[in-house]
């Protein structure tokens, strides 16, 4: 397996050998395992983020929904 880097977009990509030698070239260029390594997990990373941020505001959403719904059986 090996890893290559588009100069363009700056995607790294994990290919088999021999798909990666057809690839190489002016476009696609080998990189490290750890390059690829430390863009995969960052990612992750991020995404983890994302979801619990949308997580919290799907709870305070839920909340203000709840406290709204009380003041209208109240009223």
């Amino acid at each position: 397996m090996k890893c290559l880097k588009n100069n363009q977009t700056g995607n790294i990509i994990r290919v088999d050998d021999r798909q990666a030698y057809q690839m190489a070239g002016s476009t696609w260029v080998y990189v490290s395992k750890e390059e690829w390594k430390k863009e995969t997990r960052t990612t992750k990373t991020e995404k983890q983020v994302v979801e619990s941020e949308k997580k919290d505001q799907t709870i305070a959403e839920k909340q203000l929904k709840r406290k709204k719904l009380k003041e209208k059986q109240s009223a």
